[in-house]
């Protein structure tokens, strides 16, 4: 096994974890009452589905990068709910409920959503290189690596309650010390890599990542809690893409 291939399952497996721990903080009516909010969603499609997608591709374009980064940028540009959103909104002490909601909705539709666009906008970016989508390992891994182990808390937090709250705060350490080790092994392991990054490409990085959270805020409902997790919800697969 590569270090490559076992970094990859150790952020797979970091990533379960944390949607699990999202899931023990939040009931099922809470994530519905996001569901039946048909103005927020709205904005929401607009703003991960429309927004980011398009701006990615603007920048892309500008800075001419080569077609293979171009396409890692655009895969992440259109699956967005990623599983930061929640955490990062905790912190920022905006609405969790509606991060989460906003994540579950947004990767649900992203297993629809995200092939076709990938379809569409890959032989923007693929020059004469041939580039594929394989549709059905997205749906996959987006099943797989969060919308079951956040459907296995949400459940928990829903008809065990008690064992929820003893189980929440462990769970949080956890996911905060295996996100340290996963940054941490890949600034290790790509050291160079990353080193070797022309300035102009983190001032790329940092325009994608400030253009998706203003496109974000602007289009959140009025409310700093409401505001602060739609832009943590739309930035924060970009943000993930510059770490």
């Amino acid at each position: 096994m590569t270090i490559d291939r076992l970094i990859n399952l150790f952020v797979i497996a970091t990533l379960i974890e944390m949607m699990a721990a999202i899931g023990l903080r939040v009931k099922f009516r809470e994530v519905g009452d996001i569901a039946r909010n048909w103005n927020l969603l709205v904005r929401a499609v607009l703003a991960n589905h429309v927004c980011v997608p398009v701006i990615t591709v603007g920048l892309l374009l500008w800075f001419r990068s080569a077609p293979m980064v171009a396409a890692g940028f655009l895969i992440i540009a259109v699956c967005p709910g990623a599983a930061y959103g929640p955490p990062l909104t905790a912190i920022a002490r905006g609405n969790v409920a509606v991060a989460v909601g906003l994540m579950v909705v947004l990767a649900g539709s992203s297993a629809v959503l995200a092939p076709l666009l990938l379809q569409f906008l890959m032989p923007l970016m693929a020059a004469d290189q041939a580039l594929k989508v394989n549709g059905p390992k997205i749906v996959g891994t987006l099943l797989v690596s969060q919308l079951l182990p956040l459907s296995a808390g949400l459940c928990v937090r829903q008809w065990r309650p008690a064992l929820a709250d003893r189980l929440k705060h462990p769970a949080q350490r956890l996911s905060a010390a295996l996100n340290l080790c996963v940054v941490g092994l890949i600034l290790v392991v790509h050291f160079r890599t990353l080193a070797a990054i022309r300035p102009i490409g983190f001032a790329g990085m940092l325009a994608l990542v400030s253009a998706s959270l203003a496109a974000g805020w602007l289009l959140g409902e009025p409310g700093g809690d409401n505001r602060k997790a739609m832009g943590f919800s739309t930035s924060c697969a970009t943000w993930r893409s510059a770490l």
